[in-house]
């Protein structure tokens, strides 16, 4: 340092850390603006645990030379990807394919998939409240006499959660007191899979020939052929999607486009790789 330069304690103090040291900060910041990415894309299954263990293995990443550069290299193009997202509508085509919208036909019952669930206030999130919505509506149309509702399983959410298919009930029970539709529940599920395993059964108990399926517009394509490949002819009717624009106008609607196409892709790898056992 040359003479008459003023040095700053924040300067000092930086130069005063071992490299490992800056490295391992250094790691800690590029995964802690991770953290909400992963939150917004995990959903009930990013826990606060995980979050810490994220953000632990970032710091210890970056203590490492050759692990640091990964890491940055990573971000860089995790950047570079949300950039272009964010920024343009490239992700409209990608979108519109995992779309399924079929004309709804008479059936034997309209199977209302499972969304998610606001625990703290025990309501229904919006794309629950949707789908919901769009098999009563299908329901007073004459389409089907009955409609299935989903039990989610312990493996979803505190224990204290309240159960999704005991509020759908009771906003049935609420909206049309003893004349609503007939319900079944679909008992201790986890996944889309499940769903169709205890739909295919109840078609067999009951004679059902065809269902109405009833979900968020992403989500469509994936549950109609997994549906499917339980051998129930499910005929897809999406529900509206609420959570965000489904034309991208925003960079907040892309950012959405991107979680689900996303969950999307690695579902199918893991469906890939063997799945996830039925519950």
């Amino acid at each position: 340092m040359p003479e008459g330069v003023p040095v700053s304690p924040a300067s000092l103090s930086c130069r005063s850390l071992s490299p490992r040291l800056r490295g391992a900060l250094l790691g800690l910041l590029v995964a802690g603006l991770t953290l909400p990415l992963l939150a917004l894309f995990g959903e009930l299954r990013a826990t606060g645990p995980l979050l810490l263990t994220v953000l632990g293995l970032g710091g210890l990443a970056g203590a490492f030379s050759l692990s640091r550069r990964l890491l940055l290299g990573g971000a860089g193009v995790l950047a570079g990807v949300l950039a272009a997202c964010l920024l343009t509508p490239v992700l409209r085509g990608p979108l519109s394919a995992l779309v399924v919208s079929q004309p709804p036909v008479k059936a034997d019952a309209i199977v209302v998939l499972g969304a998610g669930i606001q625990c703290g206030t025990g309501s229904m999130n919006g794309a629950s409240l949707s789908r919901l919505t769009r098999g009563l509506e299908l329901w007073r149309a004459g389409y089907a006499p009955l409609l299935t509702v989903s039990e989610q399983s312990g493996r979803l959410g505190p224990r204290d959660c309240p159960k999704l298919s005991a509020l759908q009930r009771a906003e049935v029970a609420a909206l049309y007191g003893d004349q609503g539709p007939k319900l079944l529940t679909l008992p201790s599920v986890t996944t889309t899979r499940d769903e169709a395993a205890r739909v295919r059964d109840l078609a067999r108990q009951n004679g059902w020939r065809r269902v109405l399926l009833v979900t968020s517009p992403w989500h469509s394509r994936r549950a109609q052929a997994l549906f499917r490949g339980y051998g129930v002819d499910a005929v897809s009717v999406p529900a509206r999607e609420t959570g965000f624009d489904l034309t991208l106008p925003t960079p907040a609607d892309r950012l959405y486009a991107f979680r689900v196409l996303t969950y999307e892709g690695l579902s199918r790898v893991k469906a890939a790789l063997g799945g996830t056992p039925e519950r």
